[in-house]
């Protein structure tokens, strides 16, 4: 796709909105070329924007009345209030008029008014939001982070094809090795969810990924596996202790370095690398979370979310595009349900004639 790619970005749902996600929407579009819609209050929006040079800019300002709360019910929140910024974002791409929606808003919400809006792709029941994560080598994908808490064996088979297309075409991941989250790596482990979800995955005959089986938490970070699976319910808990262990080393290690003159010399030596560090646990460098299984293109960015991944969440919106990751994953889809309509008609002896 050569097209410019437009992106609607739901300009009041973040803790700090609109200041950051105005913020971000400018350094995205001056840095990347990538036009904007912000979508919101035209009058708060149009005060913010005011704060930033945006003449030559693809930026331009929607106006929706209505704003999706933390606490809002996803599925109130997507038919009671039609005019809300997410809601609206999402009509955007529905109608053409953008390509991809970026929120810092309600996750629940985000992920029903994509499939409310959007629809899913075929094939999938149940859209997942895909966290990725720092390893020893590059990222882990995480998948789902938060959007199904009851999963059932083949929504979570479905999580692994997903995550393995993005990490393939986003990522660069040549073939994508998938691991399923467990408490252990013996056979033995896990409980009935992951065990039935272990034989579905090894039985795969997609020739896109390769299943390692299952992976402990440590797996994660160590650069082993470039996908893993879990239920919803698990992914957040890994995710938000992820994030809070993230923060907590940051704070321990500026504690440390404050501690005495020969710490604060040797900060001075290490202080780029330290910088590294930070810059690789640092979710902003990520963006937002890709919202995988959904006919269209969304990102759902932490609701702390600042100018920089604001800005990021946008420019990975805008690869997903270029890349045709849904078409890919709808190819796959195709590939795999025909495969698994094979294997059903050859385990029944009724539509074999026998």
């Amino acid at each position: 796709m050569n097209e410019k790619v437009t992106v609607a970005v739901d300009a009041m749902g973040g803790d700090h909105a609109p200041a950051v996600e105005v913020a971000g929407a400018v350094a995205a579009c001056r840095q990347w070329g990538i036009d904007i819609v912000l979508v919101g209050d035209q009058e708060r929006l149009r005060a913010e924007l005011g704060k930033h040079e945006v003449s030559g800019l693809g930026v331009s300002v929607h106006h929706a009345s209505e704003v999706v709360g933390m606490h809002d019910s996803a599925s109130d929140a997507v038919r009671k209030k039609k005019d809300s910024s997410i809601r609206v974002a999402f009509d955007l791409v529905k109608q053409g008029r953008a390509h991809a929606v970026v929120s810092a808003g309600n996750s629940g919400a985000t992920m029903a008014a994509g499939m409310f809006v959007l629809k899913r792709v075929r094939g999938i029941e149940r859209p997942a939001i895909a966290a990725i994560m720092p390893n020893l080598v590059n990222e882990t994908m995480v998948l789902d982070a938060g959007g199904n808490v009851d999963c059932r064996p083949r929504h979570l088979a479905r999580f692994g094809l997903m995550g393995a297309v993005y990490s393939h075409k986003v990522l660069g991941k040549e073939r994508p090795r998938i691991g399923l989250l467990s408490n252990g790596e013996e056979e033995s482990k896990g409980n009935e969810l992951t065990r039935e979800t272990h034989a579905l995955l090894r039985q795969s005959v997609i020739d896109l990924f390769d299943y390692v089986g299952y992976v402990e938490g440590r797996d994660i970070y160590n650069g082993s596996v470039d996908v893993v699976v879990c239920d919803g319910f698990v992914g957040n808990v890994v995710l938000k202790t992820s994030e809070g262990l993230a923060e907590a080393l940051a704070s321990m290690l500026r504690r440390e370095m404050s501690g005495s003159l020969l710490a604060k010399v040797g900060y001075l030596f290490a202080r780029p690398a330290f910088k590294r560090f930070r810059r690789k646990i640092d979710y902003a460098e990520y963006g937002g979370a890709p919202l995988l299984g959904i006919a269209g293109t969304g990102m759902i960015c932490h609701g702390g979310s600042n100018e920089k991944a604001i800005a990021n969440a946008i420019r990975l919106a805008a690869e997903y595009i270029r890349k045709n990751v849904n078409q890919t994953l709808e190819k796959a889809l195709v590939e795999i349900m025909a495969t698994e309509a094979a294997a059903e008609m050859a385990d029944d002896p009724a539509a074999n004639g026998n």
